[in-house]
């Protein structure tokens, strides 16, 4: 039995990698995607908060909006740090692709673009003003930390560790959003919440796409999904429905 057989029975045992070295050929380009779409999408939802800090109403909503586009540049960089150990060329990686770039606001969702960059689908829509902002960071916050539950799981070591200390930051942002919502609500912007939430709920639904069958069950075995894309974007839903029942908007 080869090397690379024997690592692929000690992942299916439930084993993990600590290093590049170590993995398999397809292990490592399936891994190297799943940091990619990580890295790609936080270095594209920061492009789009920057763009809308000073539409925040007041100091601490601008605050709150700085602090997400600082910390998601921040998870891009210690994720990227670990494609480089891979050969990734991190140092021209923030500047190759054109990351505020998006899609026509009616797009249909789950709609991706064709070049430039691996970006979840829901990041390829614009943001229409501060309370539109504000929807999109609860209904995506809420996502984000359902997907990164799953990769602390992951059979990378070094790539679990670094999510371990990312979720509570990404939790953050999402109870960052509530406390948005809340204070809109306050301030009798309710409609403009509710046509935000009709936007933005299916466009966040359609990013837990799943891979095909046989793709999905190698994936598995090696250690690198637990859940499927229906189960992932049921949990979600859960934890949305229960945020906007808290809210009154249930």
């Amino acid at each position: 039995m080869s090397d690379e057989m024997k690592i692929e029975d000690y992942l299916a045992q439930g084993g993990k990698l600590t290093t590049p070295a170590n993995a398999p050929a397809r292990y490592r380009a399936e891994l190297m995607k799943i940091m990619a779409i990580f890295v790609d999408s936080e270095l594209a939802g920061a492009a789009g908060f920057a763009d809308i800090i000073n539409e925040g109403p007041g100091i601490k909503e601008r605050i709150a909006a700085a602090r997400i586009v600082l910390e998601k540049t921040d998870h891009a960089e210690k994720v990227l740090r670990l494609m480089g150990e891979f050969g990734a060329d991190t140092a021209r990686y923030a500047n190759h692709h054109p990351w505020r770039d998006r899609l026509s606001r009616d797009t249909a969702p789950g709609t991706r673009r064709s070049a430039h960059d691996m970006r979840l689908s829901v990041l390829n829509y614009p943001l229409q003003g501060w309370s539109d902002a504000v929807v999109m960071n609860l209904c995506m916050g809420l996502g984000v930390c359902v997907q990164l539950q799953e990769l602390t799981r992951i059979s990378y070591q070094p790539l679990s560790q670094a999510i371990r200390e990312i979720l509570p930051r990404e939790q953050r942002h999402a109870e960052l959003a509530e406390e948005g919502i809340a204070r809109l609500l306050e301030t009798g912007a309710r409609a403009d919440v509710e046509t935000s939430l009709a936007y933005w709920q299916p466009r966040v639904a359609a990013m837990f796409g799943d891979a095909e069958p046989e793709r999905m069950a190698q994936l598995k075995t090696w250690g690198l999904r637990r859940q499927d894309g229906a189960d992932l974007r049921a949990e979600w839903q859960q934890r949305l429905d229960a945020t906007l029942a808290r809210l009154g908007l249930g």
